[in-house]
């Protein structure tokens, strides 16, 4: 890797950047920098003008032109935070959401139409080489030296990427085509990778989604697919169990690169608020106490510790664990 080659990506980057808004005018009428804001101000409505210039890492006098600019069309309003009366919360209009809604959609167009030029055998290609770019170079780096980009700088550049994924940009869906398997593949992996559990748990967590694929009721159990720059990066299962009104939570996961943003205690919000929507009186799991980080999530979220037994499972010795939440409202 040198200096030339990363200069030459970033003149193809710049012209399919480029290509993204020919004959469109993408963001008009307004800049790309300006459509940043926007984007941000969308996706995080209780915003500090302080939090929006280090998240887009922009000069205080170049943001504030910028709300001066807004606030003048009516897309933000601004008043004084609720956390710190020196600062300034902004927040969009009425006016301002359509706006953001606008360019949003242009962009998602745009997008849309450059990935239709590359073959779906490709996609997979694509999205992780564009994953690995982020990885390396994306880490906060500008902003951990403190550096600041003006609007020169601004060229190339599209709204929402650039910055550290945070806990709002993460959803909660349904499982898609090839999800299951996917749920099965990196179970396998992970737990080989990090615990060095042999095929064993493979064959179990694979049993365990193909009973749910073959014969499940959607209305009493449920799938959860955590989803971060579409792809998805965790999972967790609501099943019946033998137990008279009582749900199993199942094969929770969350990939190594997306920890530390709370997708773990998101999943468990989604089995337990949609057991006890449905009448379930009991949640219960069953674990292993190596999974340190899985146990503290569920304790966070109420459940007690039934009963624990050594065994020898997945290659590897043991202490299979039970726990129980009382949807009730009553956990003893």
């Amino acid at each position: 890797m040198t200096v030339q080659d990363i200069r030459s990506f970033n003149r193809f980057y710049t012209n399919v950047i480029g290509a993204l808004d020919y004959g469109r005018h993408l963001y008009a009428p307004y800049t790309l920098t300006e459509s940043r804001v926007l984007y941000e101000l969308a996706h995080s409505p209780r915003t500090d003008a302080a939090d929006l210039r280090r998240e887009l890492s922009l000069d205080a006098g170049y943001l504030s032109r910028i709300l001066n600019k807004f606030e003048q069309d009516g897309l933000v309003e601004r008043a004084p935070s609720e956390k710190d009366p020196r600062r300034r919360r902004v927040t969009l209009t009425a006016r301002g959401r359509e706006v953001a809604g606008l360019l949003d959609e242009r962009a998602r167009e745009s997008v849309g139409a450059l990935l239709a030029t590359v073959a779906p055998a490709d996609r997979p290609r694509l999205a992780e080489a564009m994953r690995t770019v982020r990885t390396l170079l994306g880490d906060g780096r500008d902003r951990g030296q403190g550096r600041e980009r003006g609007p020169a700088q601004d060229r190339g550049q599209v709204p929402g990427q650039g910055r550290a994924p945070r806990h709002e940009d993460v959803v909660l869906r349904e499982p898609a085509p090839g999800d299951l398997g996917w749920i099965v593949q990196r179970n396998a992996a992970l737990y080989t990778a990090e615990l060095g559990w042999n095929t064993d748990y493979e064959g179990l967590v694979a049993r365990i989604v193909a009973d749910f694929a073959e014969d499940h009721d959607p209305h009493l159990e449920r799938v959860w697919i955590a989803e971060l720059d579409g792809r998805p990066v965790g999972c967790v299962m609501c099943v019946r169990d033998d137990a008279p009104a009582t749900a199993r939570l199942r094969l929770l996961l969350v990939e190594p690169d997306a920890r530390g943003l709370g997708i773990g205690d998101q999943l468990v919000t989604a089995v337990a608020d949609f057991a006890r929507g449905v009448g379930y009186h009991d949640l219960v799991l069953w674990t292993n106490d190596v999974l340190a980080s899985a146990r503290r999530v569920y304790q966070r979220h109420g459940f007690v510790l039934v009963s624990e037994k050594p065994h020898r499972s997945f290659g590897a010795d043991l202490v299979g664990q039970d726990w129980r939440l009382d949807l009730r409202g009553n956990a003893e």
